[in-house]
């Protein structure tokens, strides 16, 4: 049984935080795990910039309710799911990708969680688990699966050295010249076609 591991923002859905950085005119949450390749130092980092603007769960949330899938990231989607098993590994959190899910038909999410304050302030987050997109395929091997994944990020590369075929899907220039063993996509039709290769040579 072949299953596809996938990035969500990047791959799937906009950059939820280029989002709220347009919002709201903040360039410094413009930073994503394109940028910046430790997750820790990249969260802190946006913490502490909306505790210094006053920003809430409410706000992040308002920009996420108006915001849609990747234009053909739905049809790409519904491919995957008739040619694999599909699961999700992100680092978002549930309470940012929820309202996300239901546009693209509710695939199965792992991703994180949240601290939120009583009067809606982000204070801090939980990871699902230590390394956890490699740890995810390393289970799904476990349940005797053949993984393929694609992702576009930093934060995705241990899930595609992990995986039996991995491959970036649109990924900026700096993060393809620092894993140039990942062949790159820059479609979704290309995206296809890789792994329809791919799980051919896998058999």
């Amino acid at each position: 049984m072949k299953l596809l591991c996938l990035d969500l923002e990047g791959v799937l859905i906009p950059e939820i935080w280029l989002g709220v950085a347009d919002r709201t005119g903040i360039e410094a949450l413009r930073l994503t795990t394109r940028d910046i390749a430790d997750y820790d130092e990249l969260m802190q980092g946006r913490l502490a910039v909306l505790e210094a603007h006053g920003l809430t769960m409410r706000d992040v949330q308002a920009v996420i309710q108006e915001m849609n899938p990747l234009p053909g990231a739905v049809e790409f989607m519904r491919w995957a799911r008739q040619t694999f098993q599909v699961a999700i590994l992100s680092d978002t959190f549930y309470e940012f990708a929820t309202p996300l899910m239901a546009k693209l038909d509710q695939p199965f999410l792992l991703c994180h969680r949240l601290e939120v304050a009583d009067d809606g302030r982000i204070t801090g987050y939980r990871l699902r688990q230590p390394d956890p997109k490699r740890a995810a395929v390393k289970a799904f091997h476990d349940l005797r699966y053949t993984v393929l994944a694609a992702g576009d990020s930093f934060n995705d590369t241990a899930m595609l050295e992990e995986a039996d075929a991995g491959f970036f899907f649109s990924a900026p220039q700096n993060v393809k010249d620092a894993f140039p063993q990942f062949d790159a996509a820059e479609t979704y039709d290309e995206l296809k076609t890789r792994l329809e290769e791919a799980s051919l040579r896998l058999g």
